[in-house]
């Protein structure tokens, strides 16, 4: 069983908070359940407290599906981890989450306008193994202090961004580290996201449904655009919008349950929002049901 949900980044940008920072949060929620989403992810608009977000998520009929947390585990280790994401996952377990979102930004360049792509960090091959332990030191942890699955979530910019650092970091990481399969990081980090659902589905505990304009993906990489100037040219879109084939995908998702999040980060100036998250719902909806998959 599939519940569709979304991230509010179509509307407000987390790592530019300026882009979308004059859309209110309810404007957000309105908009996502109009479209047919009924779970949201965090955004850097929402409450981080449980008795503040709970009644505003109900009033708008949204689930909260779980939010994104940044580990620093290159450099410290998984019990002071642990003592830092304290607070995020109260309000995860509080709020009735069962995924804990993470992905290592230590020495991320993302966020980082300023910075192309090609300066993203490249993880030593001597230093993997470390990194591995403690990110499933961490995992069991979370899930044994608050009952939250660790989903781990490859992105562009990262120590974990093609397909060769996927393999390696699952290779290197234990059955409590789960993969968020996220469409859109894979597609343009040079991977293959069918490939990674058919090898990895046993351990994918969350996916993301983002597709890419091979366009812009193709100026971006040929010019060495920042992140950020790629997402503002409009690289990510929507499901069934861009050059992944979806149907494809999520017929490797073989005993898949839980989420399908539409997170598709564009400029809500160049693209209404709205309007968006209705086409996103529309075709990610279509895609699985022609897959298999049954939707809550």
């Amino acid at each position: 069983m599939i519940r569709i949900g979304v991230n509010p980044i179509g509307w407000s940008n987390d790592d530019m908070p300026e882009i979308g920072g004059n859309i209110p949060l309810e404007t957000c929620l309105e908009e996502a359940r109009t479209a047919g989403f009924t779970g949201m992810e965090l955004g850097n608009k929402f409450p981080r407290q449980a008795e503040q977000l709970q009644p505003i998520l109900v009033r708008y009929g949204h689930a909260l599906v779980g939010g994104w947390y940044s580990t620093h585990l290159l450099t410290r280790n998984a019990r002071e981890e642990l003592q830092a994401a304290k607070d995020h996952a109260v309000l995860l377990r509080d709020m009735g989450s069962k995924i804990f979102i993470a992905a290592e930004t230590s020495n991320a360049i993302h966020s980082h306008r300023q910075l192309p792509l090609s300066a993203r960090p490249v993880l030593p091959k001597a230093a993997w193994k470390e990194f591995g332990k403690r990110c499933t030191e961490f995992a069991r942890a979370i899930e044994g202090e608050y009952g939250l699955r660790l989903v781990y979530h490859h992105h562009m910019g990262t120590v974990v961004q093609n397909e060769a650092e996927i393999d390696r970091f699952m290779a290197v990481t234990g059955d409590a580290v789960h993969l968020l399969l996220d469409t859109g990081h894979a597609a343009w980090g040079g991977a293959d996201p069918a490939r990674l659902a058919r090898h990895y589905s046993p351990r994918i505990g969350h996916f993301h449904a983002k597709d890419v304009r091979e366009e812009v993906m193709l100026q971006a990489n040929a010019e060495d655009w920042s992140f950020l100037d790629a997402v503002l040219a409009g690289v990510y879109t929507v499901p069934g919008d861009g050059m992944i084939d979806y149907v494809q995908v999520l017929r490797e998702l073989k005993g898949y349950s839980g989420w399908a999040v539409v997170e598709a980060e564009q400029d809500p100036e160049k693209a209404n929002p709205a309007r968006y998250a209705e086409l996103g719902y529309r075709n990610l909806s279509a895609c699985l049901k022609e897959a298999g998959f049954e939707i809550a």
